[in-house]
């Protein structure tokens, strides 16, 4: 054999093994989205089985018939056996086929269980919600603009109950005592919640603290009623709810502290508001912000485990909403990094960023004047 032969049979073992590994690839990349495909579908079932009530009531049985689990959902078996179905196949539930029982994963029930902070099937509602929106976002790749508050029915609810298992668990204990203000609420002082959606946040705090005056803002009705049920059933009266687009906020320092949760990069004019809460904060106030914890270079955002869901639920939803306005669409994504030079921008002097180990999703923004 030649030399020139031995190079074209050298050529030749490595053309095959580029085109074996091309082909490796392209099989790894079905499989990937195979893979996507059943996981998508495992969330919109655990989705069900959290609004059902499912995940709780397995957790309280022993290995069960799906007889016996509808009945003590009180569902319909029919409904019930096909969901187990899946739940099988996505390795939620184990079935044993000769007794014909069913038993929730006991290593998965803390994460699809209870109204606590650690039940991810509760957000997996999110899945749900885009899904039905998706026809409208389409569109709206090609035309522009976005989706009103209106378009969402189940938002407020979902995001509510979202936003209360953070609450319930630190809100008064860890979150407050974060901004330093918990001396001042006891004493009593004027405070406004900002985007306060459900409300339920600033009748926590109107709950703990009975000297302390609560205002809620927000202009979204559906959420502002909620706000105003609920402060009704809890007895409270030291706290209102105003129907308010945060960019007409017109106080001048009326205010010792300002909070808003989850909601500045939802704004159509994020910051004009930002303004809007320096000029209402007195000139020793407080301003905490809450918002998502990530970065605002795409890249850094790669090995984020929740990454992708930040990303879809902004066009989805973060994103349109305030598109929809003619704003500025920054998008549940806008970053740490640029969250802070916004509050700095409106004319805040200290912003200090902070972290809590009870709330993973979120960075902390304590501003003063």
């Amino acid at each position: 054999m030649t030399t020139t032969d031995l190079r074209l049979t050298a050529g030749d073992a490595a053309a095959a093994r580029d085109a074996k590994a091309a082909e490796d690839a392209v099989e790894a990349a079905a499989a990937r989205l195979l893979g996507i495909l059943n996981d998508s579908s495992a969330a919109v079932l655990a989705s069900i089985g959290h609004q059902t009530g499912l995940f709780d009531v397995m957790a309280g049985l022993p290995p069960a018939s799906s007889e016996q689990i509808a009945d003590a959902a009180g569902l319909n078996e029919r409904y019930v056996r096909e969901w187990l179905g899946g739940m099988v196949t996505a390795r939620f539930v184990e079935y044993r086929p000769a007794a014909g029982t069913y038993r929730l994963d006991p290593a998965l029930a803390p994460s699809v269980c209870g109204q606590g902070v650690d039940n991810l099937a509760r957000t997996l509602q999110y899945i749900t919600l885009m899904g039905g929106v998706a026809d409208k976002i389409a569109h709206k790749f090609r035309t522009g603009g976005g989706l009103g508050y209106e378009d969402y029915p189940d938002f407020v609810g979902i995001q509510a109950a979202d936003s209360a298992s953070v609450h319930d668990a630190s809100l008064v204990s860890a979150i407050l005592p974060l901004a330093g203000c918990v001396d001042s609420l006891q004493a009593g002082i004027d405070v406004a919640d900002i985007g306060c959606g459900a409300g339920h946040a600033v009748n926590l705090m109107a709950g703990a603290f009975p000297a302390s005056r609560f205002t809620g803002y927000d202009f979204f009705e559906d959420a502002v009623l909620a706000g105003r049920a609920e402060a009704r059933r809890l007895g409270l009266g030291n706290v209102r709810f105003e129907l308010l687009d945060a960019a007409d906020l017109d106080i001048v320092e009326g205010f010792d502290v300002i909070t808003v949760f989850d909601a500045i990069h939802d704004q159509a004019r994020p910051a004009k508001v930002l303004q809007n809460i320096h000029r209402a904060l007195r000139p020793d106030g407080t301003f905490l912000m809450v918002d998502i914890k990530a970065s605002s270079e795409l890249i850094d955002n790669v090995e984020l485990p929740w990454g992708t869901f930040l990303y879809a639920i902004s066009t989805f939803h973060c994103m349109s909403v305030s598109l929809a306005q003619g704003g500025d669409g920054l998008g549940t994504v806008w970053g740490v990094q640029l969250a802070e030079s916004m509050v700095r921008a409106a004319g805040f002097a200290t912003v200090d960023v902070k972290e809590l180990e009870e709330d993973p999703f979120n960075a902390y923004f304590v501003a003063r004047k």
